[in-house]
């Protein structure tokens, strides 16, 4: 069968590649072509289009680049045209993929959601957007099941796929050699994957160093930016630059200071204390404000339904707080015992399942179903 999946980000990049490898085994005979990124291509996909060039983040600046995503859309609709496929498969988001699931449905493509858009979170009147033009949605989270459910519509949990990569993960026994890095205790600096995630946030996750020089802060970087893009941040010696090397650092951390989204549960996998820190434009921020209907920015306190992490959000975000949240995960047993004690809940509460390969059985059970079912009822007919 042929397959066209789309993925807008880095995490959706890993997620999807996890797809796509079982895939490939739960239907050999499997074509696949996407929108997405490197670890997809290596998975066994046609790679379209890097989600490089089509990672805006936040209000404005999705606004701001309207002619280039409308360009975008056009491309990947023309493309899935061409390429008719069994199915679409779209991963996260949404603001992207919500617009390709109207135009799939409305050429009489099959659309099936992995990794569903956080509709939870804001605008939850998508949902019955979703009920239209989505056939089958998979989801990630443990209380998205039951959120769909309130609206009667049927989704199937399949676990995390965060749980899963952590689990599979072999972390380099050479990870300080390596990189050069020596025996103090680590704090892992995860800044995110867009340059604008980065710009707003990693100059103040770095300028706290002073009370903390018995330890190393160790920079989260990827491959995507330039050396020389990182190095403009990096004005202390004792800080290190580690590319694509994410997984390891964490592995090797004692504390974690963390922009909110994905790398927040992945934190919590490896048990590593965290300060969660979010920042965007103002105006971004305060639309932002107006319409998000949860407690919580962090996976880590949505799963949990409490605060386990300190989330430092646009104002609050400053070096004063970070200073004073950081010293209460390295410093304070209670408050570090607290955080790993919220993250075995979250465990719990996640389960544990192969989300991949769970995920990709039930994609090809339920095409496979539908294309025996017209033959079936043809042979009844005949049988007639």
């Amino acid at each position: 069968m042929k397959y066209y999946i789309i993925a807008g980000e880095r995490s959706g990049d890993l997620h999807a590649s996890n797809l796509i490898k079982q895939l490939h085994v739960q239907d050999p005979e499997a074509q696949i072509r996407c929108w997405g990124g490197d670890m997809m291509e290596a998975a066994g996909a046609e790679l379209v289009k890097h989600y490089q060039e089509m990672a805006f983040m936040g209000f404005l600046e999705a606004a701001k680049n309207l002619f280039k995503i409308k360009r975008f859309l056009n491309e990947c609709q023309t493309d899935l045209m061409a390429f008719k496929p069994d199915v679409v498969i779209l991963v996260d988001y949404a603001g992207f993929n919500l617009r390709i699931a109207k135009f799939a449905k409305a050429n009489g493509l099959k659309v099936f959601y992995y990794i569903s858009p956080k509709i939870w979170a804001w605008n939850q009147g998508r949902v019955h957007t979703i009920k239209q033009l989505v056939d089958k949605m998979f989801v990630i989270m443990p209380f998205e099941k039951d959120f769909y459910q309130k609206f009667d519509y049927k989704t199937d949990y399949v676990g995390n796929p965060v749980s899963d990569a952590v689990a599979a993960h072999v972390s380099n026994p050479n990870f300080r050699e390596d990189n050069e890095l020596d025996d103090r205790p680590i704090i892992a600096v995860l800044p995110g994957s867009r340059q604008q995630e980065i710009e707003n946030i990693l100059y103040i996750m770095l300028s706290i160093l002073p009370p903390f020089q018995d330890y190393q802060f160790v920079v989260a970087a990827v491959s995507n930016f330039s050396r020389e893009y990182y190095e403009h941040f990096n004005r202390k010696p004792f800080i290190k630059i580690v590319y694509d090397q994410t997984y390891d650092i964490l592995a090797n951390a004692d504390a974690a200071l963390v922009t909110s989204g994905t790398a927040t549960l992945e934190t919590a996998m490896f048990n590593v204390p965290q300060v969660v820190c979010y920042r965007t434009s103002a105006v971004s921020y305060w639309i932002g404000r107006a319409v998000i209907k949860v407690p919580f920015i962090s996976l880590v306190n949505l799963i949990a339904g409490k605060k386990v992490v300190p989330e430092l959000i646009q104002g609050d975000m400053n070096a004063q707080n970070l200073v004073k949240e950081l010293k209460n995960i390295l410093q304070n047993p209670a408050g570090r015992t607290a955080q790993l004690d919220g993250y075995k809940r979250v465990r719990e509460l996640i389960g544990d399942f192969n989300t991949s390969e769970t995920a990709a059985k039930l994609m090809v059970q339920y095409l496979r179903e539908e294309k025996a079912a017209p033959a079936t009822s043809q042979s009844l007919q005949n049988a007639v």
